[in-house]
């Protein structure tokens, strides 16, 4: 009887134990699983979430470098423009200078001729005048004026019934001073060498005196520049 229960004790007892170790082996196996599922849920996000910070960092990236060459071509768009309007602007000064639109200044020679008080001796005339400036042109001046009147392509210089003269449809009276921009030597050549105008009017007793100057300033033509017969 007594054999009996012990047999029946040890029995049990080993039941236990091993139904004990079964479900400590289960319990270890579930959270073994459950550790492992997280650790692999944990690195599937994280690697999703890379990867959509990568695919957002291309997309920066990308829009990034779109935007460096956007700005690279609006610069070198507005270098070019900028050099155009450049060249541009030297040719419109160059071509308003051409057209006596602009002052000037650079070496040539004074003229200045003084009314002289004597029946003997003429008045200057419009056409004196013209023959000075024509003078002036051929031996290179490059602008001329007659008491800061410009002389430009379409200047008429016009006598006004013997009492005064006309240029750019002004009146302009006695001391004549007219202003010449070009190389001293060929403008002073021009009026006096070989029976040259500023020769031929000292002749007849015209007062006039030449001065060469390395500072000669011309102002510009104030008129409007039109054209009669011309077309585009």
């Amino acid at each position: 009887m007594k054999k009996g229960k012990i047999t029946m004790t040890i029995t049990i007892g080993l039941a236990c134990f091993v139904l004990i170790a079964v479900m400590f082996m289960q319990f270890k196996i579930i959270g073994l699983t459950d550790v492992t599922n997280i650790e692999t849920m944990r690195e599937e996000e994280l690697r999703t979430q890379l990867a959509n910070w990568k695919t957002q960092y291309e997309e920066v990236n990308q829009k990034y470098e779109e935007t460096q060459e956007t700005i690279k071509e609006y610069q070198e768009k507005k270098q070019s423009n900028d050099e155009t309007a450049e060249l541009l602007q030297q040719e419109l000064d160059q071509i308003n200078m051409i057209l006596g639109k602009t002052d000037v200044q650079g070496q040539g020679v004074i003229i200045t001729i003084n009314k002289v008080e004597s029946e003997d001796v003429p008045a200057i005339s419009a056409i004196d005048l013209q023959l000075i400036v024509n003078s002036l042109k051929n031996a290179g001046a490059e602008a001329i004026s007659i008491n800061n009147e410009r002389i430009i392509n379409t200047t008429d210089i016009v006598d006004i019934a013997d009492l005064y003269i006309k240029i750019n449809a002004q009146r302009i009276l006695a001391p004549y001073e007219i202003k010449a921009i070009g190389d001293q030597t060929y403008l002073e050549s021009g009026l006096l060498g070989n029976g040259g105008i500023v020769d031929e009017l000292r002749s007849v007793g015209e007062d006039i005196k030449i001065e060469k100057s390395n500072k000669v300033v011309i102002t510009k033509y104030t008129g409007e520049i039109k054209s009669k017969y011309m077309e585009e």
